[in-house]
This record gives structure tokens, sequence and C-alpha cells, in this order.
């Protein structure tokens, strides 16, 4: 049976186009790499199939020109030190776009076999032990 915990954290959601670059590089991949170099617990990439933002141009899949440059979110959920570490690359990275903010009850389950390693300890600290489960 695996280990869980419950706690608070910020969730922190990036909206942005697939077409968006960042150094010739798209702009989701480099955000992916300045987070994982920073340490954040983890980042999940989203493509939309239809959208539209400030400009009121919709971004859909059904028209072959416009879905290359489909909706990205990417959410990363981390605490809120971690996430205001971030910000500053971001407002550097991100020439158009919208971030937002939000406290997240979190549940997070852990395989009891595996010790987490030094690295890997601040993403349960803070988080408190589910004796339920």
């Amino acid at each position: 049976m695996g280990h869980r915990f419950k706690g608070e954290r910020t969730l922190m959601r990036i909206f942005i186009g697939e077409s968006d670059k960042y150094d010739g590089k798209p702009l989701y991949e480099a955000l992916l790499r300045c987070f994982r170099e920073k340490g954040l617990a983890g980042v999940t990439v989203l493509r939309g199939i239809a959208g539209f933002g400030a400009s009121s141009k919709v971004h859909t899949e059904k028209v072959l020109r416009l879905s290359l440059d489909l909706p990205l979110i990417i959410e990363v959920v981390e605490t809120e030190a971690a996430i205001e570490s971030v910000l500053p690359d971001l407002d550097r990275m991100i020439g158009g776009g919208l971030i937002t903010l939000e406290r997240a009850r979190v549940i997070m389950y852990r395989p009891a076999n595996v010790r987490p390693s030094q690295q890997e300890l601040h993403r349960v600290e803070g988080l408190e032990p589910d004796a339920s489960a």
C-alpha cells in the first residue's frame, strides 16, 4: 500500500499558442526545460482543439492552416515559493499569453517501497500524511 499526503499547493496555468517561440524554439519546450532545470515537481502540457485569446482570432484544428497554432496550456502544481521563483523567467520568456495562479488542495500518492531522494523531499514538505489512506 502506498503513502498518501494532503495539503495545499499553488496551481499555475500558462496559456500560450503552439506557434509561440523563445530563442527560435517552441516556447513550451523552453518552459519545460526551464522548469526542469529549476527542479519543479512536474509539468504537463495540454494541447487544445480550439480557442481564442486577446486577439479574438479563433484557432482550431478544423482548418489546416490554423491548426499550426493551437492553444496550449502548461500546468504546474508546486509550492507558492517555487512558483514565485520562476515568475521572473516567465516575464522574460513569454511575449504574449496569460498566466493564472490559484490555490489547490492536493492529494499526493507515493509508493510505499520507494524512498524519495533529497531532491524530491521538498515535494511532500508541508503536506500532511493522510492516516486514512
